[in-house]
């Protein structure tokens, strides 16, 4: 992914020339990116969960860090930790950049996309709410998760708009909205972001989560151990997890 459009196809040549096929359920599954320079998450971009949460919809993107060791891949346990007893979901659309770019303008932002793929954002919430700062509460080791597929940015709308998200817990739809109701579109978290730093390929943008969470319903919905979460977008495939106790 770092080397950009031309990595990209010689991954793509070298997968047209494979011609041995494995079954699916002979598969361990990593996430499509492990090591990404920078992980950008977004908070509070759908006017619905601003509301569920009680805060007013931002006039400028909430963001903060994912580190790597926060997530898993496809069909892998994620983790509710022993200290937590408040582990919540959040089904979300994941930007990779694929052309470096800085004070990139939000007319030709998508050209600086390479693809996209699912994250659940798992997020331990007594921990988010012990400060103004969520850093802590978003990073626990494999509380969250990224996957099955990355796909390339020609294969779906531009920006990926008009997709249904879905968040589903144990078979019960939580979340379920468009990509088209996210208030900062792709262009714009690309344009904005991109003031403060190079955004360079590789590096992932988790563009936000709907309405639907755990934490706002009554009562609360919180995951736990032998629960199975599923987050599903039109056009990029369905990123499944069990849930397991930290041991």
């Amino acid at each position: 992914m770092r080397e950009g459009a031309d990595g990209l196809q010689a991954a793509k040549d070298v997968a047209n020339k494979t011609h041995a096929r494995i079954p699916l359920e002979e598969i361990i599954y990593l996430a499509p990116l492990n090591a990404p320079a920078k992980a950008i998450a977004v908070g509070l971009n759908f006017v619905d969960h601003a509301a569920e949460s009680k805060f007013q919809p931002p006039t400028y993107p909430v963001l903060f860090n994912r580190f790597p060791s926060s997530w898993v891949g496809h069909n892998t346990p994620i983790v509710r930790p022993r200290v937590s007893t408040k582990f919540d979901y959040e089904g979300e659309l994941l930007v990779v950049i694929g052309k470096a770019g800085r004070y990139i303008d939000a007319s030709c932002a998508l050209d600086h996309v390479a693809g996209y793929s699912i994250f659940n954002d798992g997020s331990i919430r007594d921990y988010q709410t012990k400060s103004t700062q969520w850093m802590m509460g978003k990073n626990f080791d494999r509380s969250g998760s990224f996957g099955p597929e990355f796909v390339t940015a020609d294969e779906l709308p531009a920006g990926a708009k008009g997709l249904r998200l879905q968040t589903r817990l144990n078979g019960q739809v939580m979340q379920d909205a468009s990509t088209s109701s996210m208030i900062f579109d792709v262009a714009t978290l690309i344009a904005l972001i991109s003031e403060a730093f190079e955004l360079v390929p590789g590096d992932m943008i988790i563009a936000g989560t709907p309405a639907g969470v755990g934490a706002a319903r009554q009562p609360p919905a919180f995951m736990k151990a032998g629960d199975l979460c599923e987050v599903e977008i039109e056009g990029l495939g369905l990123l499944s997890n069990p849930v397991a106790d930290e041991g």
